[in-house]
């Protein structure tokens, strides 16, 4: 009897494990990629900021030196590439993997940031947090101050480098989700987006300090930018609580993608995060398309109770013209399985007196039920209210004038 119902308890915990939704507002691995060695990772539409796939991607995580590119990005809006930079105590305090700058060298930002993104360097990540806030802490309130602006809901930074750090707002972590919503800024939506591309991609940067006394050679160890076409930038990451992390954009045949995976395996399992993304960036570039937003062209005209052209029968019906807000062409991206929907919803009719782009409807596109994009449907003149004195005026001016 125990047994029979230890079976049947089990039969219902899988039933329920199968039905269950993953969590709110993911979107689940396809069945091809169900075995990542990542504990998170996701892939992202890099133009409209959807995500398509994922795994935990709303899990907060460490992220190791994937940071980083939330400090490039911020020092390149903030600073001129021939700002001059004097190392402090606390930069040169920083553990390796560091540049081994002195206290009191100088160098100019532009060096740094190649330092900072190429070889990881945590006291280059130092030096230009207090170029431009003045401290650490002061950097990171910036951090977290542009992580809300781009979208990011779970994100919180403590250091510039991506070190284990903790304040009284939490320790330093990200999901994969935002983390991919920040690459996307860095490579696609920043002003200073060719920049942060060009850093990412050198190869290889030499320079010296301010006083030519010492050069250093920085080289870059995104191996991906070689492993996978249409890579154009990244971010490689590694501390013993984060595992093996990386951050990367792809530009491929039309179609930008932001990838992210966290935890992805520990020593001496390095090549997984390779692993990992290339076989995300394969089923992205296999099973996504573009697919152009089209607006209805149906829609022509509302008619007008009680309204009134000028030099027409006030007794006439009248009919506005109308039109859907000014828009660009949008593409979004779409897999082999998913379909959008329009939905066009508007007033048949309205009363008078009618202003000027006067919202009458809107309309709508939808994917698996969530907006993609909502356009208003407006007026394209206005009309007055009807009057008898309209109807005298007209009747005078026909058959007397």
């Amino acid at each position: 009897m125990k047994a029979s119902r230890r079976r049947v308890l089990m039969t219902l915990i899988i039933w329920l494990a199968y039905i269950w939704p993953v969590s709110a507002g993911e979107v689940a691995l396809p069945e091809e990629l169900q075995n990542l060695y990542a504990r998170s990772a996701v892939v992202m539409d890099g133009s409209s900021g959807r995500v398509l796939f994922g795994k935990n991607t709303e899990e907060v995580m460490p992220m190791a030196s994937t940071t980083k590119i939330m400090t490039c990005i911020l020092a390149l809006e903030a600073c001129t590439p021939d700002t001059v930079v004097t190392v402090s105590e606390t930069a040169a305090a920083q553990p390796e993997v560091h540049l081994g700058a002195s206290v009191g060298e100088k160098f100019y930002l532009d060096d740094l940031l190649y330092a900072l993104m190429l070889e990881s360097f945590n006291d280059a990540a130092v030096m230009i947090a207090e170029q431009v806030s003045g401290n650490v802490p002061a950097f990171a309130e910036q951090m977290n101050e542009k992580a809300k602006k781009i979208g990011c809901e779970s994100t919180h930074f403590v250091t510039p480098n991506g070190l284990d750090g903790a304040d009284e707002d939490g320790a330093h972590g990200t999901t994969a989700e935002d983390l991919a919503r920040i690459m996307k800024y860095c490579t696609w939506d920043s002003p200073k987006s060719e920049a942060f591309i060009k850093i990412t991609r050198e190869k290889k940067h030499t320079f010296t300090n301010l006083s030519e006394t010492r050069t250093y050679a920085c080289y870059n160890h995104n191996a991906f930018l070689d492993l996978y076409e249409g890579t154009i930038s990244g971010k490689t990451g590694f501390t013993a609580a984060a595992g093996y992390c990386y951050v990367c954009a792809v530009e491929r045949d039309g179609k930008r993608f932001t990838g992210v995976v966290l935890a992805c395996g520990w020593p001496y399992n390095r090549a997984y995060k390779w692993k990992d993304m290339t076989r995300m960036m394969n089923y992205a570039e296999q099973h996504y398309r573009y697919v152009t937003l089209e607006y209805p062209q149906e829609i022509r005209y509302v008619r007008v109770e009680n309204g009134w052209n000028r030099e027409e029968n006030p007794w006439n019906p009248v009919e506005v013209p109308v039109y859907v807000e000014k828009t660009e062409t949008q593409k979004v991206l779409l897999g082999s399985q998913e379909k959008i929907v329009r939905h066009t919803e508007y007033r048949k009719k309205t009363e008078a007196p009618l202003q000027k782009d006067t919202v009458l409807g809107k309309v709508q596109f939808l994917l698996n039920g969530e907006v993609l994009q909502e356009k208003r449907i407006l007026a394209k003149s206005s009309v007055e209210q009807r009057k008898m004195e309209n109807w005298l005026v007209w009747t005078l001016q026909r058959f007397l004038f």
